[in-house]
């Protein structure tokens, strides 16, 4: 890009140091060093003036906003994975591509759905509160904080892509067999390596399983996937994970499940309104039902700073006249 004018970039939410730095250095960077989510008047300023706008899952860039863009608008590259809050085939009407950063928080997704799958059943936040709240420890008991071991369950995962897949090695690690539902099969190489049960039906599937993990992405088509009538054909034993998107899950129906003993226990890092809290919930941690988390399943600093190094890479290529690696079509949303 030597000799040219510098693209203006304008990005929505602070991100690492070493990625800020190198947009500095190639683009007209414009930063949110405050961190703090951009207002919708502000996001309107910044895609009537930038030539590039980096948002995140913090920002939601609708049609309504798109159509406010200005004309030198023509690269939306996010900084993350899911398009569910960007208008992707509005801004391909309005000719502005849409780059994600797919394939690099693979593993640190997986690592924290395994964790939460531990945390759960094994009581893992109940017990770190006995050590840190008022009353004291009285020591080891054989009968006390008993939980449920996951060697020999069954785990169910919907959605079998790279992260599912992922999930579904390391479970396969710690002893669990295997099931999935997908809307297509996986290879027969990946069924063998994890000797996993392909299951057509996601009703027939949950109904069997000991623990279902949520790793299907957030599309219309998978809003309330698990609905109040799937969640019910849990077993009363069962247990949910959900690191994924909080949409997937009708959350009140689970919360009113969970509380009514109809499903065991839940490990989310995803929730259907966040960052607004359903307070059951916070009710239903304090009693030690459900493990929650703040949305990090993917917060490594090696994991945001390779989603840097792909927005990146998507902005030089676009502004060298070549095809960004990660375009995302409409249809594929």
């Amino acid at each position: 890009m030597a000799g040219r004018k510098r693209p203006l970039v304008v990005i929505t939410r602070k991100l690492p140091d070493p990625v800020e730095t190198r947009m500095r250095e190639l683009f007209d960077a414009r930063l949110n060093v405050e961190d703090r989510p951009m207002t919708q008047p502000e996001l309107v300023a910044a895609v009537k003036e930038a030539d590039v706008l980096v948002p995140t899952i913090t920002d939601h860039i609708d049609a309504a906003l798109i159509a406010q863009a200005g004309d030198n608008l023509k690269l939306i590259a996010n900084f993350g994975n899911g398009v569910d809050k960007i208008d992707v085939a509005a801004a391909a009407k309005k000719g502005i591509t849409v780059t994600n950063t797919p394939n690099v928080l693979t593993e640190d997704t997986a690592d924290m759905t395994m964790a939460l799958m531990l945390a759960v059943p094994r009581r893992l936040a109940e017990g770190a509160n006995v050590l840190t709240g008022d009353k004291k420890w009285a020591g080891w008991s054989p009968t006390w904080m008993l939980g449920r071991r996951i060697w020999g369950k069954r785990l169910g995962i919907v959605g079998m892509g790279r992260i599912g897949t992922a999930v579904a090695r390391r479970a396969k690690a710690f002893g669990l067999s295997i099931h999935y539902h997908n809307r297509h099969r996986v290879l027969p190489a990946v069924e063998d390596e994890l000797e996993a049960t392909y299951w057509e039906s996601l009703d027939q599937m949950l109904a069997r399983m000991d623990i279902i993990s949520v790793n299907c992405p957030s599309t219309p088509a998978t809003f309330h996937l698990l609905s109040a009538r799937r969640l019910a054909l849990l077993q009363p034993s069962a247990y949910i994970v959900n690191t994924a998107r909080g949409d997937i899950i009708d959350e009140d129906s689970l919360v009113k499940l969970i509380q009514d003993g109809k499903i065991a226990g839940a490990g989310l890092d995803v929730y259907e309104h966040e960052p607004a809290l359903n307070s059951k919930l916070l009710k239903l941690a304090a009693k030690g039902k459900v493990v929650l988390l703040p949305h990090m399943g993917s917060a490594t600093l090696e994991g945001r700073i390779d989603m840097g190094e792909k927005v990146i890479i998507n902005i030089r290529a676009f502004f060298d006249g070549h095809r960004p690696p990660d375009r995302v079509l409409p249809l594929r949303t």
